[in-house]
């Protein structure tokens, strides 16, 4: 196997914090805070902000140390691949503007009880998930023309129809993992053509075959935020409440190319 140096690049709110931890480690942190404000620290290796230019291919192995100051912190965390669907978060200290895109991603992710973020009915929608997407390919440019349509989520009676289409466009896998997340386990995932490993403590957990379209960009982060779209009602979205401050440590962060 090669192993890739990294670059990895802060975003983060005011009074966030990403800190680093001796040669191969970091402490991103959010400030106790109420529920109308976000929250965000984050490390990622967003060399562009053109999504064809990011980094990552399959195969590959993603690997890292963790853990986090609480149980269950409120909002979301987590860490591994994604290809930053999201073009709002215009105004953060290093965080670039993109058009929006249906979401790609193979990651460890923590979801606290508020969120619901399964468009399967059957499927985990929150807690600590080892969790994979794979969306149909559609232009950004086509995608923020159709978002009038996603916003009929928020209204109950047409939020169902919304979670159908939904289901067509993004194809998804979760596991749900069970440990003591306050002490340090090592994480690793394998990303491969049609098909993504994950591992804890050097112990495989879920395999899938739902894995993502390249290209893609290493994520790691902590912040407040929550979303659901449950299988009955409407779509909710907004800012937690975290009564003191939450933080993420990790260290020995790693990829290599092979599987």
């Amino acid at each position: 196997m090669n192993h890739y140096p990294l670059e990895l690049h802060v975003s983060k709110t005011p009074s966030a914090s990403v800190t680093k931890l001796g040669e191969d480690g970091w402490h991103l942190e959010i400030p106790a805070g109420s529920h109308r404000r976000y929250y965000l620290a984050q490390l990622d290796d967003h060399s562009s902000g053109i999504r064809s230019n990011f980094r990552w291919q399959p195969p590959l192995t993603f690997s890292l140390q963790a853990r986090v100051s609480a149980e269950d912190i409120p909002g979301t965390w987590g860490f591994g691949l994604w290809n930053d669907p999201f073009g709002f978060l215009l105004g953060y200290e290093g965080v670039k503007l993109r058009l929006p895109s249906l979401p790609e991603a193979a990651w460890f992710f923590h979801a606290s009880p508020q969120n619901y973020l399964s468009f399967k009915n059957d499927s985990p929608a929150n807690g600590f998930l080892a969790a994979t997407f794979n969306s149909s390919k559609m232009s950004s440019a086509l995608l923020a023309l159709g978002s009038p349509v996603l916003a009929l989520a928020f209204i109950p009676g047409a939020a169902q129809g919304v979670r159908k289409l939904l289901q067509r466009l993004v194809k998804q896998d979760a596991f749900q993992i069970h440990t003591r997340l306050t002490d340090w386990h090592g994480y690793s995932l394998v990303w491969e053509v049609g098909q993504v490993r994950f591992y804890m403590d050097n112990s495989e957990l879920f395999r899938t075959v739902i894995a993502p379209r390249p290209n893609l960009t290493l994520v790691i982060w902590i912040d407040n935020q929550y979303a659901a779209l449950p299988p009955r009602g409407r779509i909710k979205y907004g800012y937690l409440l975290n009564p003191q401050p939450a933080w993420l440590e990790i260290r020995g962060v790693a990829i290599q190319s092979g599987a």
